[in-house]
């Protein structure tokens, strides 16, 4: 402790004299007087300079328990002392040194001391522990400048610590990082994968003032585990590392040009494509969004053939007894590669006239005019003779049509008839089937409901039953139907088809034709009459697929159109194309969409057999698109169904949504189930079976969505509910089912459900609005109002519009064109008219000239039209509009004729 009893006293003759006692740390009075009279006196000439410090203390850490030393240089001096803290350092701590400066000669002084930890510690948490020299001369004292000690140290936890990012391409990337505390501050640097960062060889780093990483455009080398270091001299901290993720979203290359159109004559379609590369996503980078193809109509100009105009009339009989005429290349004239006019343009031939000069007639002359004579006599009588027998052919093969059994063979007639319609005045025709009939040997399923359809003929042989029914006697007794599903699982290529009888339908099949119908479906095979080769009987069946059993290899946006229909046996001969009827849940709209029939092979790979649109007539399949119904012609049997690639954002399916919940409700949670479907009467009755074992109740009408090819998901949400007296248990604003859930078609039963839960029992009415919407698309909302405690509504009457009709009809039964006069309308209309009054005006009244090509490549284009319209018409079908249509034509004789109850 320092204890100043008087000031000093100086002496102008440079000594310094201690005038009171001073006690420092053991210095006493007489001390002080020796250290003053001891000292030896300055040079005269430096008696007047002060002390002035060559080394000043600096601050200092300790680091762990090392001591440190300060050190102070003074001159000119004769005394140097520190003093700590206000206090003075005692005597014997002080290590001093004592030179002279060579230049100046004056005394130098250098003393140092040693701080340990311990003495910091004891006024830790005080204030901060300072040291500073004081020298003296024989002119006064000076103080040097404070130095600091202070204990280093540096904590492991970091304040702020970086975090994994994940960025797209050249975007600016920052990451934060505050040090843990110490003394003194801890600097800090970053590593990236353990690699220090320079920012100044490469300048896309930067580290801020407050240790933040800044990468300012993130290219793809920097993706990379970076790691926060900070340290002082104590230690040195590592932070956790941080992933950064540089991601690249694919962007689409440019567009190729556009293909060849694929019509060499007529219209046809072209195609273009680009790829997702420019650049190809990385790192989880998202796909291209839209199309990578598109697909245009182009036309293509068709070649012109050349075709001869009108021979020119004969020339006057030239004087070597010839004449001429002649014609031209010009109706049409040869355009864009067509072929030139075949033959002559110039004919020439030999004639008689007074012009010609005369000669007279020789006996060779003679005998020749007589000759040609006596031929072109016999040509006539031959020519009469034929007409002759052809005439009787014809009436004895009408006689035979009349009296053939055709018309009574494979199927049952029925007593119903119809009101007789208006407009009666058509030609009838009562065939007579009096005559013996055939039979053929196999299973028919009778027909029970045949209201609206005519019976075509009524004799002894078919006379009715007690019961009011009609039988046919057959050589084969109806086929059991769990005996025929198990004979199909046998054999290899069937073992996929459902074992439920409710999926399929079968019947037995001779050339008479007929129709199978898997009830409430949409779904029918129809066997025209001559499909099936006379003397062969064939026993088919048509199922549809479930789904889940049937796995297909679906790529880029193609999606399933339609049900999965199987129909067999496959390998059956058949004569003429059969007509599949199924529904479809696309738009229609060939401009969007590029939609394939596809065809399963005997190895179980699946193979495009057409391109809607693009059918040949000489391929073995085509396929009339309708508004929501896909009939397919084929001459293979096969199992089928519709894929669709969309070829613009603007294609969509129909969805069905239809709403259920419980028939009644005795807790106080409530559930609503929203289904979204495929638009085809084959889910909805799946849903309808499925909601029907559940014990569900249909609670309002079914609606339909328009669900677009645009990548967004489908929301579901519930609003405008009576807080006072229901809440909903979704913690979430709304559900969404995902987009490619919806567009594959091979999700069973997609639906949401919505569990409400009401405040009371006693509360019964429900009241909310309940919406469906695709993002940025489309929606649809319902509007609920029931009472959940008793509801009357019917589960499914008037949704599935139930069908009535057998799932197997064989022979004329299974038609609305009577067999005799289907062969007339035949006959008359497939012969070319040469004012167009044929099968051509046909298929245009009836809104089926798209398909004349198809209907010219077949050897009775009429047969295949009314084929078309048997498949469209089967429940709805009016022969009296037919009718019209062929009174129109102007075909009297082929008129439809009608059966009246006088008649019968």
């Amino acid at each position: 402790m320092l204890l100043l009893l008087g000031p000093f006293v100086c002496w102008r003759s440079g000594l310094m004299l201690v005038g009171s006692l001073l006690l420092f740390a053991g210095f006493t009075y007489s001390d002080a007087q020796h250290i003053a009279t001891a000292t030896n006196p300055l040079p005269a000439a430096f008696s007047d300079l002060l002390p002035h410090f060559l080394v000043e203390p600096d601050d200092v850490y300790i680091v762990k328990n090392k001591p440190v030393t300060l050190t102070c240089r003074s001159t000119p001096a004769t005394q140097i002392y520190f003093k700590c803290n206000g206090e003075w350092v005692h005597q014997d701590d002080h290590m001093i040194e004592r030179t002279v400066d060579p230049a100046t000669g004056l005394p130098v002084m250098q003393v140092k001391i040693d701080i340990s930890r311990q003495q910091v510690e004891k006024i830790f948490g005080l204030e901060d522990f300072w040291c500073q020299c004081v020298a003296w001369s024989t002119s006064g004292t000076q103080k040097s400048q404070k130095a600091y000690v202070r204990i280093a140290y540096l904590r492991k936890n970091f304040e702020k610590e970086p975090l994994g990012k994940e960025v797209a391409l050249d975007q600016e990337v920052i990451l934060h990082c505050q040090p843990p505390e110490g003394i003194p501050p801890a600097e800090v640097e970053w590593l990236k994968n353990e690699d220090l960062i320079d920012p100044v060889s490469d300048t896309n780093y930067y580290i801020t003032i407050d240790h933040s990483l800044i990468i300012k455009q993130a290219r793809l080398a920097d993706t990379a585990n970076y790691t926060c270091v900070a340290k002082n001299i104590v230690a040195r901290r590592k932070s956790s590392s941080a992933t950064v993720i540089v991601y690249v979203n694919g962007g689409w290359s440019t567009w190729t040009g556009w293909s060849a159109c694929s019509a060499t004559c007529g219209r046809g379609w072209q195609k273009r494509s680009r790829s997702c590369t420019n650049p190809t996503p990385l790192n989880g980078g998202t796909f291209c969004e839209g199309q990578n193809v598109q697909k245009s109509a182009c036309t293509t100009t068709c070649p012109v053939d050349g075709g001869w105009t009108e021979w020119s009339k004969w020339s006057a009989c030239g004087a070597d007894c010839t004449m001429w005429r002649s014609r031209e290349c010009t109706q049409p004239v040869p355009g864009t590669g067509g072929k030139d006019c075949q033959g002559l343009d110039l004919q020439s031939q030999n004639c008689t006239s007074e012009l010609c000069p005369q000669t007279a007639s020789g006996p060779e002359d003679v005998a020749l005019y007589v000759g040609i004579v006596a031929v072109v006599l016999c040509l006539t009588l031959l020519l009469i003779v034929v007409v002759l027998v052809y005439r009787r052919k014809k009436e004895g093969l009408d006689a035979d049509v009349a009296d053939s059994s055709i018309l009574t063979t494979g199927f049952q007639p029925v007593g119903i008839k119809p009101a007789k319609p208006e407009n009666s005045h058509l030609l009838t025709i009562q065939p007579d089937l009096t005559t013996t009939t055939t039979s053929y040997q196999g299973s028919l399923r009778s027909r029970h409901d045949a209201t609206g359809k005519f019976p075509v003929s009524n004799g002894p042989l078919l006379d009715p039953l007690p019961n009011g029914q009609h039988t046919l006697h057959n050589g084969k007794l109806p086929t059991d139907p769990a005996d025929f599903m198990t004979r199909l699982s046998t054999q290899s290529y069937f073992k996929s088809l459902p074992r439920d009888t409710a999926n399929t339908s079968y019947g037995t099949f001779n050339f008479l034709g007929g129709r199978l119908t898997i009830p409430n479906t949409g779904i029918s095979l129809l066997i025209p009459p001559e499909a099936i080769p006379r003397g062969k009987i064939y026993e088919i069946y048509l199922t549809v697929q479930r789904k889940e059993d049937v796995r297909l290899p679906l790529a880029g946006c193609q999606t399933l159109l339609s049900p999965i229909v199987s129909c067999g046996p496959p390998g059956v001969v058949l004569t003429r194309p059969v007509i599949i009827s199924m529904d479809h849940c696309s738009d229609a709209n060939l401009d969007n969409w590029a939609i394939k029939l596809k065809k399963q092979s005997y190895e179980g790979s699946w193979e495009d057999v057409l391109q809607v649109g693009e059918e040949l007539p000489s391929d073995p399949y085509y396929c009339q698109l309708e508004a929501e119904t896909c009939r397919v012609f084929t001459e293979q049997l096969g199992r089928f169904m519709l894929v669709g690639e969309s070829l613009s954002m603007a294609a969509a399916k129909r969805l069905k949504l239809v709403l259920f919940a419980p028939v009644c409700c005795t807790t106080l949670e409530y559930s609503i189930r929203v289904y979204c479907m495929d638009d085809t009467q084959d889910v909805l009755k799946e849903v309808m079976q499925l909601e029907k074992q559940l014990g569900g109740r249909l609670i309002d009408e079914p609606q339909v969505l328009l669900f677009k090819d645009s990548y967004h998901n489908l929301r579901l949400s519930i609003h405008d509910m009576p807080r006072a007296h229901w809440r909903s248990k979704l913690l979430a604003g709304y559900q969404e089912i995902p987009f490619y859930h919806i567009w594959n078609g091979f999700q069973r039963s997609l639906h949401c459900t919505f569990t409400l839960e009401r405040l009371s029992l006693n509360t019964c009415d429900l009241m909310c609005r309940l919406c469906v919407w695709q993002v940025e698309g489309e929606g649809q909302s319902f509007s609920i109002d029931f009472n959940v405690a008793k509801d009357s509504r019917p589960v499914d009457a008037d949704l599935l519009g139930l069908d009535n009709s057998a799932p197997a009809l064989a022979g004329p039964s299974a038609f609305q064109i009577p067999y005799l006069i289907r062969q007339k309308i035949c006959s008359s209309l497939d012969a070319p008219c040469p004012h167009g009054a044929d099968w051509r005006l046909l298929a245009q009244r009836l809104q089926l000239d798209r398909h004349l090509s198809f209907f010219a490549s077949k050897a009775s284009p009429t047969s295949v039209i009314l084929d078309l319209w048997e498949a469209q018409h089967f429940h709805s079908g009016n022969l009296n509009q037919l009718a019209a249509v062929m009174a129109q034509i102007g075909k009297q004789e082929a008129m439809i004729f009608l059966v009246t109850d006088g008649e019968c």
